[in-house]
């Protein structure tokens, strides 16, 4: 195993695909921060580990160690150091490493990694439209940048792109499912020829932290971009829980507990102010601009649901 392994690397490495990927990579990271810091946004060092980290809505392992007395998680998203530093420094963003170990069975997906980077971002005083402006200008410039940078290595990888138009196009997930089934985000997706939005989504289907909507109970505020041509999710993101006592009651409506997430009740004690955000896959969108089948070619040493990796 150990020999196929390494020599399927080697070939990886070697690959025309792969450095076709990391300068992708290297241009639509420029191109976002670029303009980030034209919107006021400043960028923030990442938080590898910390003592909590972001629950999630679906079953991962949960990666942790002991460091004198203090039990750490790596991190799976910066939710919360976000939604604190933002109180202070209204615009906001970083290139953050997670670290989610996936079921095994995310590997038939095409599209999940263990480790993989997000362009994680955050606003205060904003709405979850304001995100989604922000989200939509950060999506069509990266494709922009590459169509008109590097149109010779999209036509060797056979990827036909262009431009999507804004604003996208808009669902309410209530209403998609109810239209399109139980699988209606892969179904829309394979349908749809540009990015497009899911909004208003159930509480049941997401974390504490999103803010429900003061007009209609069990519905948030809450936001996922979609690529097309069957590639799926993009972005997640949405408004935040800022007042105290629905933060805690949230936590206990999804059987968790306080002292799980003390350090940053703690914080939230002093007061919040509303702030909206959104965490962009950096290798979901280099698959999408390739158009590659696996999200393994975007990525040197990929780690994949269930397989053994370097």
């Amino acid at each position: 195993m150990q020999e196929t392994v390494t020599y399927e690397l080697k070939e990886h490495l070697k690959s025309e695909r792969l450095k076709i990927a990391l300068e992708v990579n290297t241009l639509i990271r420029r191109k976002m921060s670029d303009i980030l810091v034209k919107e006021g946004f400043i960028e923030i060092p990442p938080v590898i580990f910390s003592s909590v980290t972001d629950p999630l809505n679906h079953p991962v392992y949960d990666p942790t160690f002991d460091y004198e007395g203090t039990r750490y998680s790596l991190t799976k998203s910066m939710i919360f150091h976000k939604q604190m530093i933002v109180q202070a420094i209204p615009k906001v963003y970083t290139f953050s490493p997670n670290v989610r170990l996936e079921t095994a069975d995310k590997a038939k997906s095409g599209r999940h990694l263990l480790e993989f980077t997000q362009l994680d971002l955050e606003m205060l005083d904003s709405t979850r439209e304001d995100a989604m402006k922000i989200g939509e200008k950060l999506v069509s410039g990266a494709i922009k940048e590459v169509t008109e940078k590097m149109p010779g290595k999209l036509k060797i990888l056979g990827r036909e792109l262009h431009v999507p138009k804004t604003p996208f196009k808009v669902y309410k997930y209530t209403e998609a499912k109810e239209k399109y089934g139980k699988d209606f985000e892969q179904t829309l997706s394979e349908l749809e020829k540009e990015p497009f939005w899911i909004i208003d989504i159930p509480l049941k289907e997401r974390e504490f932290y999103d803010r429900e909507k003061d007009d209609e109970k069990g519905i948030l505020r809450d936001m996922d971009l979609m690529y097309p041509e069957g590639f799926n999710e993009a972005i997640s993101g949405g408004e935040r829980e800022y007042e105290i006592e629905r933060i805690k009651e949230r936590i206990l409506a999804k059987g968790q507990t306080f002292e799980q997430f003390k350090w940053f009740l703690d914080y939230a004690e002093g007061g919040l102010r509303l702030s909206s955000g959104f965490g962009i896959g950096i290798e979901r969108l280099i698959r999408y601009i390739c158009g590659f089948e696996r999200i393994e070619e975007t990525h040197p040493f990929p780690k994949t649901p269930g397989k053994f990796s370097i």
